[in-house]
């Protein structure tokens, strides 16, 4: 009898003829990039240092892609977004101790958003690990300390014969649900020696996958099948499991609405009869799901801005599906399951009964009118207009990418994605700057459609100087900066606290001459002139920088009162 584990697979003849005559002078550097490609990674992102040099000299001999960036932390951002985009891990190469630190900021965001990121970083020479005080550049007690609270897993490098299975490993990680950037370090002078171990010529991973516990389906079938007001929170899991259409089917069958969290951004059509959309910081909407009996939460973790800043009390059931096991049951009790999105669905299509509700739609249109009528009380027009321009000149297909701003604020309840995985934003960790490196990641991932990028001015200070890489490697990104002036939301968060604000104003520079002097395309907008000079933006090859000077509102919250 032949168990799987007693396969072992035989190596080719072109293999064994490649590991028993290596080609000179490979270092661990080659090791490193041997093992990517191996696992089939085909575009890196980073910024090379002092130690990391051995591994930058490794890219010139292999078949990589690299996209340089000028920041670190863009860097991350950047591989966060290839990493959305394309659902593969996106190898993001930092040198040590200042630029590692660097990463921080991005690399909490991958964590919070589940995005599957794998930093490989340098390390001081092997001489100087241990907590003692050497002296060396960039050394710090322990450099994995710093990001053990932030990754998923931290994979260390000492020997060169360890690379090939440390990056297998943490590749592994990084792509099992939840997906999340990892963490390998390799000390300097591994990177840099001659190695004698053969080339990688292999690296096939298997990601386990987490498909539900049979009998807590039974019971959340149970409880959907005969529920009388079932409700759907579809969150950014959804989108991640590729699960949008199962979702659809079983909302469908169940005649249950759906609500969208602001990470969850398409995974339910918007104009749906059973859409609630994204309205989750609106009073309406709350009441709503506190009215189910039953309120099935997929792939959500009911944090702050998906429960209107946790004043939604359910007074029915909750079922949670979660792949984030620290995310199940943390705000809520629940029937938690712990599994990933499509496998659950899947599970649930199979074993619930269909249910009719007439009523279903004309609660969803009423509530929908609600909120219209809501915002519409607080003369908001410039805001929807603008919002309205940005869809009108996006194309349908084409991803964005959201800096913490107003106008993002607004997409997040108020923007109609169009489709799974094109709507993102840094509302997983809530950082600035993240918008138009982010975007030059997309377009570094999917040439085929224009990225857009939207900013204030003041995230934008942060990514100025990825003008020279959206340059440099003519990335097809449309970069849109609303210049009010300062940053905006703090300005109002400030006033209506404090009654007046502080610290909050900016002096600028005239970004459209700015992006000029990058060699990018710059043009200075208005509100009325916006849709049709995004849309030319948009549709021509290349860079370019949209500026609209305009002081936005946002509308009134509803969890104070």
């Amino acid at each position: 009898m032949t168990h799987d584990h007693d396969l072992v697979l035989r190596p080719t003849a072109a293999q064994t003829e490649a590991a028993l005559n290596p080609p000179p002078g490979r270092t661990g550097g080659d090791l490193v990039v041997e093992t990517l490609a191996g696992l089939g990674a085909t575009t890196v992102f980073g910024l090379p240092g002092q130690h990391a040099l051995g591994l930058f000299d490794a890219l010139r001999r292999s078949d990589l892609r690299y996209i340089g960036l000028r920041v670190e932390n863009n860097a991350g951002f950047a591989a966060d977004a290839y990493g959305r985009i394309t659902g593969e891990a996106a190898p993001l190469l930092l040198s040590t101790g200042p630029g590692a630190l660097t990463s921080l900021a991005a690399l909490q965001e991958a964590r919070a958003a589940s995005a599957p990121v794998l930093a490989i970083c340098s390390q001081v020479p092997t001489a100087g690990l241990g907590g003692g005080r050497h002296g060396y550049l960039h050394e710090l007690p322990d450099q994995a300390a710093s990001f053990r609270g932030v990754v998923k897993s931290v994979h260390t490098v000492r020997t060169q014969s360890q690379i090939p299975s440390a990056i297998a490993e943490a590749w592994t990680s990084a792509l099992t649900v939840p997906h999340g950037p990892v963490w390998v370090e390799i000390p300097q002078d591994v990177l840099l020696s001659e190695t004698a171990v053969p080339v990688v010529t292999g690296g096939d991973t298997f990601p386990e996958e987490l498909p539900p516990r049979p009998e807590l389906t039974a019971v959340a079938a149970h409880l959907l099948s005969d529920a009388r007001r079932p409700a759907v929170v579809a969150g950014g899991g959804v989108v991640r499991a590729d699960a949008s259409k199962k979702l659809r089917q079983l909302a469908e069958r169940l005649q249950a609405p759906v609500v969208t969290t602001f990470g969850g951004k398409g995974a339910f059509p918007w104009t749906h009869p059973l859409s609630l959309q994204s309205w989750l910081e609106d009073r309406h909407t709350t009441d709503f799901l506190e009215d189910a009996d039953v309120l099935l939460v997929v792939g959500s973790g009911l944090g702050e801005l998906s429960s209107n800043y946790h004043t939604f009390k359910p007074r029915g059931r909750v079922i949670q599906i979660e792949a984030d096991l620290g995310k199940l049951e943390s705000n809520h009790p629940a029937l938690g399951i712990h599994a990933d999105a499509r496998l659950a669905l899947q599970a649930l299509l199979e074993t619930v009964a269909e249910r009719t509700d007439p009523t279903a739609p004309e609660r969803v249109r009423a509530l929908l009118d609600q909120v219209r009528d809501r915002i519409a009380a607080q003369e908001l027009t410039l805001e929807q207009d603008v919002l309205a321009a940005v869809r009108k000149a996006l194309p349908a297909g084409a991803p964005s990418f959201w800096d913490m701003t107003i106008l993002a604020y607004w997409a997040w309840s108020a923007f109609d994605a169009k489709a799974p995985n094109t709507m993102h934003s840094a509302q997983g960790a809530g950082g600035l700057g993240y918008g138009f490196p982010a975007a030059l990641g997309a377009a570094a991932a999917d040439p085929t459609h224009p990225v857009l990028a939207v900013s204030g001015d003041g995230g934008a200070l942060y990514s100025i100087a990825e003008l020279a890489t959206a340059r440099q490697y003519d990335l097809n990104v449309t970069w849109l900066i609303v210049d009010d002036g300062g940053y905006g939301i703090l300005r109002a968060y400030m006033t209506d606290a404090f009654g007046q604000p502080t610290a909050t104003e900016l002096t600028r520079p005239d970004y459209a001459a700015l992006a000029e002097s990058f060699g990018v395309p710059g043009v200075r907008t208005s509100p009325g002139a916006l849709e049709t000079d995004l849309a030319k933006a948009l549709s021509s090859p290349g860079p370019s920088v949209v500026v609209l000077p305009a002081v936005l509102r946002m509308f009134a919250p509803t969890h104070l009162g």
